[in-house]
């Protein structure tokens, strides 16, 4: 049965309280408030609703076990936030592989063009959404993944650096990189 004083405890509180009692009542209250932006993280790796369900499932599993490696160094939604992109960065990953290991059709090959023209962020929101979907299929996983973090989470270049355990100038860089590659799939498309 939830207590309802723990259920008005901070997040970082409340793993604390998880992490010394391994009491899955209270991690049932973490669950409550994270499962929604676990599963839309999730969704948006895998694209089918019962897949995204299977790893939202998977990520909380893998949570409990984990959450003692939180320190605290971060917000907690911080922590969980690349918790769950570095799970389904591992998970698309994998399922490459073994999709490479069926088929040897090599699809991502795009041509380098040196004299590309700084890209914008104004170029990107004009790009047509079935077209730049497919664009993002073609661009590697942790690429995907940093765009989708500033554009679609709307996250800040300090969330991602703390998020990405990244430098600032890291993080700006490979923004700039992963811009460059969606937009140059996006065209050979």
């Amino acid at each position: 049965m939830k207590n309802l004083d723990d259920t008005k405890l901070s997040d970082e509180e409340l793993v604390s309280k998880i992490v010394e009692t391994n009491d899955s009542n209270l991690f049932a209250i973490l669950y409550d408030r994270y499962a929604g932006v676990v599963y839309n993280k999730c969704y948006g790796f895998s694209k089918n609703k019962e897949e995204a369900q299977d790893l939202t499932h998977d990520v909380f599993i893998r949570l409990f076990v984990k959450l003692r490696t939180f320190k605290g160094k971060s917000k907690f939604s911080t922590w969980l936030y690349s918790f769950t992109y570095n799970f389904c960065v591992n998970y698309v990953q994998r399922n490459k592989e073994k999709k490479k290991e069926k088929v040897t059709v090599v699809t991502d090959q795009v041509k380098e063009n040196s004299n590309e023209e700084e890209i914008d962020d104004a170029t990107l929101f004009e790009l047509k959404s079935d077209k730049l979907a497919k664009a993002l299929e073609i661009i590697s996983v942790s690429e995907k993944m940093i765009l989708l973090m500033k554009y679609q989470d709307d996250m800040s270049i300090k969330e991602i650096t703390e998020a990405l355990s990244l430098g600032e100038s890291a993080v700006k860089m490979r923004l700039k990189r992963a811009k460059e590659k969606v937009i140059k799939a996006y065209n050979a498309l």
